[in-house]
Order: structure tokens, then C-alpha cells, then sequence
């Protein structure tokens, strides 16, 4: 019978006839090596398993743990436990009894252990604090602050009694200025509609924001934005690969408004520990880091009164300072806030200046001298304003671009969407930020808008409302989604000033709206494209191929929310829940919100970009278009072009300027 085991078998011979053998069995060298090797390698993988694996690492529990799997072993080999709290009894005197198990009786080693212990405990904990600093880089959840288990041995308190002075000692860092004393505060989060299906749908976007939020915290926390696809950081952003936290602080006021306090903590947070733009050495633009970082800072120190935002904007703002260093004052676009360089986009009209861009400044300069006392951010901003009334403007019109060294116009090309937009939409807030005394903004706007109605608002065959881009003196019947703001912008100047234009303004301003719903509304996506054209077989529809995408826009939102609060026309709520839905159906990932390449596919490919004002503003108008007007009012504060509210001086308690 042959035999069949796994280890070989071997039989005695005498004169060629097996013997039985009845118990002995033995290996050869190599096979002894090789089994000696296995249980080395088990052994090796156990203890080290107790001293890396996760459950065993962090400080408050790593050498009890240790310490219990060990005792097992060889009890007789290690030191007495490390004491816990309710081990340590008090003596008459101040003295302490320290028990180990039931044996009530003082331990004459304790002194020389309880070094022991302490050193090891303060070693792990040390390492425990090196491990959390990597994760806050990029949490899979908001980390709560590190308690020192060190620190609860030394003061003989319970643990929980820690956390809570820390907490305490935290919330003591932070100075507030007060608003200035009032019978009456604004609403800046609850504001819950009466209505109960707005209630419904404003609690749908707010779970929106917790999705997008969420997301970017874990994978693109402390970058400027997400790829929600791909679930990593966008590096291509307006700022580039630094790690500015865009999206954390365009996204802060949002958070705020809607209640999500726990989340704005965490991102005030990291702003007050990690926001330093003294050692970039990019081109950053002075448009973008103004109305994002600079009026996102200033939105939320006028909310909190915590000075920790309005010194940051500071810092940031007069990092833009040396890009004013022109022949005329006018600023360039870019600047390198290492170096104080500044310069022009090459494309910009012969290196020129952008109308939208240096003209979208004065809201957040100027408050910024308010509350700081400093009035070097105002006169740079009234200066731009000074020579710009100066210039000669063709039929009235400002043109897009403008040479900060010669002092005259670029190209002729006139538009209310990109390159030109914002400029009109910051006189009219000019105007009323300032608690309509600025005059000057308010007439310069009216005269803009006088010879835009004349020279580019166009009614087209089928009854649509736009308003044409002018170049050379020739109308091009396209409208950009940026230009879709106006709507609003229209709405806002004939409700907050009546006069002989006022009955014209809400005539454009809600044919405007209507024809940038229908840009929407004719896509397969239900959102609408970056550009529509006006021709003889089309209306309000992309012709190129790159005017046909998405990238999560508010513009069109931002005039529903408007036009509502103005008129209370059921219709711009539908509207809204009704880019809820297309946002929810062809945006919506697991990672977060995407833009999309073409809205006129059934299922339009992905972007994979979360821009950082999807959440600034998008979101933001969405939920208060659901809300009661008393949230964030339209006659307490003027929204900046990325939707951060500014408090309207004298009418608004936050506004808590420094006398």
C-alpha cells in the first residue's frame, strides 16, 4: 500500500522485507529549514500586527492595548498596568494610592513605571499627532481636535473635561467685532418659506451642498476644486495647482447661510490655520482672487464679526496692490504676489486692460477701507472710476478693453456678457451699498444702460428678448450665459430707484429672464449652453461646438432669484426646481457635481469639474429662491458678482465699520 500523506513516510528493510514502524517519523534538513521558517514568519507578523495595525495606533489606548495582548504571554515578565483613572485613589494629604487589579496596596515601583509609561504614552501620542496632521490635509470626515491623553494623567480630569476646555480654549481665540447696536438684525440663516413644497425644495439643495461639500472634503480638501469623476483635485483651475482652498472659501457664506455650522467651522478652520498667499509664486488674477478670496473673507466677517476673516482679506488685498503700479492706475490683470510683478493677458487687445475685470473691484475695495480704517483699498478703486468717466465713449458705450498705459480704448467690442459684464452690475451696487449716496455710479449706470437699450437690447422674430454683443459697429446676435445676470440686474435698478426708466428696465429685465430660460429649456440637458445665437432658422440655441457646454453656471438662477423676491411670479420658483432636476439627472455623481461638454445630448459627456462658485453661487441662489425674503435681503445687502452678500452701510447693522 502506497503512501499518500503529505509529509514523507519511511519504512525500515531487513533482508528486503519491510519491518512495521510504529511511531517514529522524521524530516530531512531543508524540510526542517523550511518549516522553521514559516512559524518565524507567523511569529514576526503577530507582534508586529499589535504594534501597526490601526486599532493599536493611537495614543489614548496603544500601550494598554499593547500591553494586554502581551500580559497574556508572559504575565511574569512585564510591569504592573498603566494605570486609568478610576485606579488612583486619593490620600488624606494629597498622597495617591495607585491599584493594579483588586490588590489595593501601593506599588513601590510606581514612580520608575509611571515615567515609563509616560514617556511611552507622550512618544505615541506625538505620533498620533504627526498621523492626524497628514489626514487634515485631505479628511475623509471633519477631524474633531486632538485631545492629549498626557493631559488628562497630568491633571487627574476625566477626558471629556478635556475636550471641553480645549474647545473652550479654541472658542476664546477667536475676537469678534459687534454689530452696531439696532432694534433689529438681519436674517442670516433660517428664513424658512411658508410654503411647505418651497420648504421641500430648499432642503433639497441644501442636501446638495452637503454632497458637493462633502465630497470635495474627502478628495480635494485644502485644493482649489474637485473632479468629482475621477475623485481627485482639479489643478487646472484659475489658480492653478496652489493649494488656496478656493472652493473652501468661495463656499463658507453658503455653509453659513444655510445652517450647515458645524461645516462653515470646519472651513474657518482651515482658513484661520493654512490660507498664507505670501509665498505664491503664480500669476494669480486680480479679478478672481478680488471677487472669490477677497469678497468670500468679507462676506463671512460681516456675518460673524470674526477678525480673523477681514485681517485675511487685508493681507490678500494688498497683495493685489502692485498690479495698480500703471501709467494710469488702472490695474493689470494678473499679478505674482511673490514678486509684485503684474502684467496683461498677451491676448487682451494688445496686452490691454479687461472692463470687467478692473472695473469689479469697488464693492469689496471699498468696504474693505471701511472696516479696516486703511483707505488706500478706496482710492484705488475711485481713482479706476475717475478716469474711466474721463474717456470719450463711442456713442456712449464703454468698450471691453482698455490700455493702463496709453490711457485709451482697445478694440471696439461691447458686451454685457464676458469682458464686460459685471462692470454695470457694480455701479448700480455702488450705488446701493453706499446707502445710495454714491450718485456719481448711479448716473454713470443709467447713462450705460440708455445707450445699451438704444444700441444693443434686440427683440427677436419669435418675441425673445437679448441683448447683443457690438463690434465695430456691428450688432452679433449672440447672447453668453454670463449675460444672462442682467435680468436681474435690469429688475434690481427699476425696483430700487423709480423714475421715467423704470417701467423699461422691468420690461427687459424680465424678457431677458424668459429668453435665458428658454436657452434651457430648448437643450435636451434642460440647462443651457455658454453662448446662443439669434438667426433666421434658430433662436436662443449654441451653433459651435464650443458654446454648447455646461459648466454649472448661476447667471440664469441668480435672475430667478431676483426677479422673484421683485415680483413673486410663481413661474421663476418652477424655473428653478426645474435646473434642480436637470442638476440632479445629468450633474449629479457620486463624487460630487460636474459640468457637461454638449447640453443638446440625451447624455452629454462629463466635464469632471466642480467649479468652486457652483457652490458660491449656484447653490446659493437655488436655496434662497426657496427662502423667505427676510434671508439675506435684497434691501440689507447687495450680492457681489460671485454672490457673496456685502452689508449695505447705514441700513445694516453688520456692516460694522471701524470708526
Amino acid at each position: 500500500m502506497t503512501a499518500t500523506g503529505i509529509l514523507p513516510t519511511y519504512q525500515r528493510f531487513v533482508n528486503g522485507v519491510p519491518v512495521p514502524s510504529f511511531s517514529r517519523r522524521s524530516f530531512r534538513p531543508r524540510e526542517k529549514y523550511l518549516i522553521l521558517l514559516v512559524f518565524m514568519t507567523f511569529g514576526v507578523v503577530c507582534f508586529g500586527a499589535f504594534f501597526y495595525l490601526p486599532e493599536f495606533s493611537r495614543a489614548s489606548g496603544t500601550v494598554n492595548s499593547v500591553y494586554k495582548h502581551m500580559q497574556k504571554a508572559g504575565p511574569e515578565l512585564l510591569i504592573p498596568a498603566p494605570p486609568h483613572a478610576d485606579d488612583v485613589s486619593e490620600l488624606p494629604g494629597g498622597g495617591k494610592i495607585i491599584r493594579h487589579g483588586d490588590l489595593g496596596q501601593q506599588d513601590p515601583h510606581r514612580s520608575e513605571d509611571r515615567a515609563k509609561l509616560q514617556a511611552k504614552i507622550e512618544e505615541a501620542e506625538e505620533q498620533d499627532k504627526m498621523r492626524n496632521q497628514k489626514v487634515l490635509e485631505r479628511p475623509d470626515i471633519f477631524v474633531e481636535p486632538v485631545v492629549s491623553v498626557s493631559a488628562a494623567l497630568k491633571t487627574n480630569k476625566p477626558v471629556e473635561n478635556v475636550i471641553e476646555e480645549n474647545a473652550a480654549q479654541k472658542e476664546q481665540k477667536i475676537v469678534t467685532i459687534p454689530p452696531a447696536p439696532s432694534d433689529r438684525y438681519p436674517a442670516t440663516f433660517g428664513g424658512e418659506d411658508a410654503d411647505p413644497i418651497a420648504r421641500e425644495r430648499r432642503n433639497k439643495v441644501k442636501e446638495m451642498m452637503r454632497h458637493a461639500w462633502d465630497n470635495y472634503v474627502r478628495y480635494a480638501w485644502g485644493k482649489n476644486e474637485l473632479r468629482p469623476v475621477s475623485k481627485r483635485s482639479h489643478s487646472n483651475s484659475v489658480f492653478g495647482a496652489a493649494s488656496m482652498g478656493a472652493t473652501i472659501v468661495d463656499g463658507l457664506d453658503t455653509l453659513y447661510i444655510m445652517g450647515l455650522h458645524d461645516e462653515f467651522r470646519q472651513g474657518r478652520d482651515w482658513v484661520a490655520d493654512n490660507l498664507d498667499v505670501s509665498d505664491l509664486t503664480s500669476d494669480l488674477s486680480v479679478f478672481e482672487t478680488n471677487i472669490r478670496f477677497v469678497g468670500g473673507l468679507l462676506t463671512c466677517f460681516a456675518l460673524t464679526g470674526d477678525v480673523m476673516f477681514r485681517d485675511k482679506a487685508a493681507q490678500i488685498a494688498e497683495r493685489l496692490l502692485p498690479a495698480f503700479q500703471t501709467q494710469t492706475g488702472v490695474p493689470n490683470s494678473l499679478v505674482n504676489f511673490k514678486t509684485g510683478a503684474s502684467k496683461n493677458y498677451g491676448w487682451a487687445s494688445g496686452g490691454c486692460s479687461i472692463l470687467s475685470e478692473f472695473g469689479t473691484l469697488h464693492l469689496e475695495f471699498s468696504y474693505l477701507s471701511d472696516v479696516t480704517g486703511n483707505p488706500v483699498f478706496r482710492m484705488k478703486v475711485d481713482h479706476i472710476r475717475r478716469v474711466i468717466q474721463a474717456m470719450e465713449k463711442p456713442k456712449g458705450l464703454y468698450p471691453n478693453y482698455f490700455n493702463p498705459k496709453t490711457g485709451k480704448w482697445g478694440q471696439h467690442h461691447m458686451s454685457i456678457g464676458g469682458l464686460g459684464d459685471s462692470f454695470y452690475e457694480y455701479l448700480l451696487k455702488a450705488w446701493l451699498q453706499s446707502g445710495r449716496e454714491d450718485q456719481e455710479a448711479r448716473q454713470m449706470y443709467d447713462d450705460a444702460m440708455h445707450a445699451i437699450i438704444q444700441h444693443m437690447v434686440r427683440v427677436s422674430p419669435g418675441g425673445l428678448t437679448y441683448i447683443s454683443d457690438l463690434k465695430f459697429d456691428r450688432l452679433e446676435h449672440k447672447m453668453d450665459h454670463l449675460g444672462c445676470f442682467s435680468g436681474g440686474m435690469f429688475g434690481l435698478a427699476a425696483h430700487t430707484l423709480k423714475n421715467d426708466m423704470s417701467e423699461r428696465y422691468m420690461e427687459i429685465a424680465e424678457g431677458v429672464t424668459r429668453t435665458c430660460h428658454e436657452s434651457y429649456d430648448r437643450t435636451a440637458a434642460k440647462l443651457g449652453p455658454e453662448a446662443f445665437r439669434f438667426t433666421e432658422a434658430i433662436e436662443a440655441k449654441a451653433l459651435k461646438s464650443n458654446e454648447k457646454y455646461y459648466i454649472l453656471r448661476p447667471e440664469v438662477i441668480e435672475s430667478y432669484f431676483i426677479m422673484w423676491r421683485l415680483t413673486k411670479d410663481q413661474k421663476y420658483r418652477d424655473w428653478g426646481w426645474e435646473a434642480v432636476q436637470a442638476l440632479e439627472k445629468h450633474c449629479r455623481v457620486p463624487g460630487g457635481y460636474t459640468g457637461l461638454k454638449n447640453v443638446y445630448l440625451d447624455d452629454p459627456p462629463k466635464d469632471d469639474v466642480q467649479q468652486s462658485f457652483f457652490l458660491a453661487e449656484t447653490l446659493k441662489y437655488l436655496y434662497l429662491l426657496f427662502s423667505d425674503d427676510s434671508l439675506i435681503s435684497l434691501n440689507e445687502w447687495v450680492y457681489n458678482t460671485e454672490a457673496h452678500p456685502l452689508p449695505i452701510k447705514g441700513v445694516n447693522p453688520l456692516y460694522r465699520e471701524q470708526l
